[in-house]
């Protein structure tokens, strides 16, 4: 018996020796790509939008402990979007955490003026261009499809490289020809008219029939053009 008490407590003592050795060691290279990884890969993206993932460096006092189990990560639901501490655990019977703080900036593509660009301009791709920014630097609606912005007007004189926005253009312009369509699910109907407004797309002005003389409520869904759902 006191044979086989000997024999156990080596057994374990073996066992405690490979389970130790077996344990995972942490570079603080390999801790900034974990958590680069894990952000880039739970954090939503608006569409065509990319992340930029700045991981603070970790404090070179702490001790990296090995850890037998995978390191898992988490990323609080509360979070402002752009400034996160991902918590970092080791799950083992001695467990250990970390808080890094990380900054995220969510980089979306938008149109922008190539040049300065006179009020009433015709936008084409001579004078717009594709760039990414923050999305926290943007205010209002952006475009971003130069083949839709194409033949637009700007209704304000800009400096080069302002946002191209719906605010600062119009696709439909206040005295100029108007395509109308008014469909349902059955048919079509196609007229002209005479913008009185100026409007952006998606936005709901008042254009004159040319043939009737009837003033009617259309949503522009093209360059001068606007749609009327019956």
């Amino acid at each position: 018996m006191r044979k086989l008490k000997i024999l156990v407590r080596i057994t374990l003592i073996y066992l405690a020796i490979v389970n130790h050795g077996s344990a995972m060691t942490f570079d603080r290279d390999y801790l900034y790509n974990f958590i680069k990884n894990h952000v880039e890969n739970n954090v939503s993206l608006p569409e065509r939008g990319k992340l930029k993932v700045d991981v603070a460096e970790i404090d070179p006092r702490i001790t990296l402990h090995p850890c037998l189990s995978p390191l898992t990560a988490n990323i609080p639901e509360n979070h402002n979007g752009r400034n996160v501490n991902v918590k970092i655990v080791c799950p083992d019977e001695e467990s250990w955490q970390l808080f890094i703080p990380v900054k995220i900036q969510t980089i979306v593509p938008v149109l922008v003026t190539q040049m300065r660009i006179n009020k009433g301009t015709l936008l084409n791709n001579d004078n717009i261009e594709i760039i990414f920014k923050d999305s926290s630097q943007i205010r209002g609606t952006v475009l971003t499809d130069p083949n839709i912005v194409t033949g637009a007007r700007t209704k304000r004189n800009l400096s080069q490289g302002s946002t191209i926005t719906n605010k600062n253009t119009c696709f439909v312009c206040k005295g100029e020809p108007v395509n109308i369509i008014a469909k349902s699910d059955n048919f079509e109907i196609k007229s002209f008219g005479i913008a009185l407004d100026d409007g952006s797309l998606g936005e709901i002005i008042s254009v004159r029939n040319k043939k009737s003389g009837r003033v009617i409520q259309g949503q522009v869904n093209a360059i001068n053009q606007v749609v009327i759902n019956l």
